[in-house]
């Protein structure tokens, strides 16, 4: 029976024998297979996953050097690029559209010998926090079928969740990997922006775009980062600092870490009360191993939400005014007078509810007479939340925050409630206007049986330490 725990232990039991890529690829599309009824997978590359494990059996058989993820089972997002491959971002609008080109970070998970075995479910164009903004339907949280498991990376989140694949692509705008996998008891992490080249991921909202990777350990996700890190000619916003060995978690354990908490985050009326439990006592344990965790005010909470939805859905209405149905896309078959109409039916019968409400609350935002009262003032409260940001890493080394204000709520709960549903991402979005890497990590079991976690987050670029402390505290704080 296959056991899969992390990437290191599959490759030994690979060296050993006592598997194969072919049979370690049957084995996810069984699980895929049977798995079914969660809707996490929008396509399945059935044949070419074990065309795939069978070269790189027979590659390693005669001796040749394995690539870093050689025999890797990963699973990406459906609003990544994969040459040849259905790419959809879970919307009509693009449903049926074969990628052109793949991805830089699919180039580089298939260069070091990663096997994609397919594409995930997610909310359409990365729109929604629950997974079910989704033209495949919605997926299911595999720990309780009645909850969601977060958004917009649900899809991506249940694959590792649920065991169908080791590890998998998602992307975070503002909390669309990290909130899922605090929903589904596992790692997500957004790295700094810049960190990971964005060229092939569907654009949402640009400066705030990250490719984010799940896992079920530190040190499967910090090898993926690694592997998919660095400068690209394709994007130019990436950045072109050296890539750090993140596969090195060697962790220090007499080294005193200083933590930093936002008071009112933990005394935000939205907060549950076990969550808000869970972590004063995590920051008391903290502070007894010898840590110095300092609670700060924070008096701009309540303006994070309202400027990421500002800046974001004005970036969309600009990003998503591409699809049209010219050159490609849905195209209505309802007759047009002249173009405005032509557009108005494509675009009307091809995106879905949340996406067409963020695209028309961006362009009212953008428009004369309102873009100084509303999109101006937005950036000026990022600029704001960035100096703030800067000053607390000057003494401290992170940041610490809940990840969610509750564990995963029912199917359907938050659907009818769009406000409610973006104020659920009051703790996440703050790491995706300054530019800062966060890290989810599950170290809670809530009374309701549903897991959470913690969030951390530090300076930019300091992946390596952030993953290093978040492995430490899973390895001391495990979930009863």
């Amino acid at each position: 029976m296959f056991d899969y725990s992390t990437i290191q232990k599959f490759h030994e039991s690979l060296l050993q024998e006592k598997t194969t890529c072919v049979d370690t690829v049957k084995f996810y599309l069984e699980k895929i297979k049977s798995s079914a009824h969660l809707n996490a997978f929008v396509h399945v590359y059935t044949d070419e996953a074990l065309q795939q494990a069978t070269e790189l059996d027979k590659k390693r058989k005669e001796g040749k050097p394995a690539g870093k993820l050689h025999g890797v089972i990963v699973a990406i997002k459906d609003v990544i690029c994969y040459k040849n491959h259905p790419i959809s971002a879970a919307s009509d609008i693009l449903k049926n559209f074969i990628s052109l080109y793949s991805a830089t970070a699919v180039e580089r998970l298939l260069e070091e010998e990663a096997i994609i075995i397919g594409s995930c479910n997610c909310d359409e164009f990365a729109m929604g926090s629950t997974n079910e903004n989704s033209v495949y339907g919605k997926v299911l949280n595999a720990i309780d079928e009645t909850r969601v498991p977060g958004g917009s990376s649900g899809g991506s989140a249940v694959a590792v969740q649920a065991g169908l694949c080791m590890v998998s692509l998602g992307s975070d705008t503002g909390g669309s990997v990290r909130q899922p996998a605090d929903f589904c008891g596992i790692v997500g992490l957004k790295p700094t922006y810049g960190r990971i080249s964005r060229y092939g991921l569907i654009a949402y909202a640009s400066s705030f775009d990250q490719i984010g990777i799940f896992g079920n350990n530190a040190d499967d996700v910090s090898l993926i980062l690694e592997v998919i890190s660095g400068a690209d000619d394709f994007d130019s916003t990436v950045s072109h600092k050296s890539v750090d060995d993140y596969s090195n978690l060697a962790i220090t354990k007499d080294k005193k870490i200083r933590f930093a908490y936002f008071k009112e985050t933990l005394e935000h009326s939205s907060l549950d009360p076990e969550i808000a439990a869970s972590i004063n006592q995590l920051i008391d344990t903290l502070k007894s191993d010898g840590h110095i965790v300092e609670g700060l005010n924070f008096e701009y909470l309540d303006y994070i939400v309202p400027a990421y939805y500002i800046l974001t859905t004005a970036e969309a209405s600009s990003n998503l005014a591409r699809f049209d149905g010219v050159r490609y896309g849905h195209r209505s078959k309802q007759p047009a007078n002249d173009l405005t109409e032509f557009y108005n039916h494509n675009r009307s019968e091809g995106f879905g509810k949340e996406v067409k409400r963020r695209i028309m609350l961006g362009t009212f935002v953008l428009s004369t007479g309102y873009y100084d009262a509303y999109f101006t003032k937005a950036q000026k409260v990022r600029r704001k939340l960035v100096e703030k940001t800067e000053i607390v890493f000057k003494d401290f080394d992170f940041i610490l925050m809940p990840t969610s204000p509750s564990v995963a709520f029912k199917v359907g709960e938050k659907i009818d409630d769009p406000i409610a549903m973006y104020l659920a991402d009051i703790y996440t979005v703050f790491a995706n206007l300054t530019g800062i890497p966060g890290i989810s990590i599950p170290l809670f079991k809530h009374s309701s049986g549903m897991p959470f976690g913690v969030q951390l987050m530090s300076k930019k670029f300091d992946e390596l330490s952030l993953l290093q402390v978040s492995k430490e505290l899973m390895e001391h704080n495990k979930p009863v």
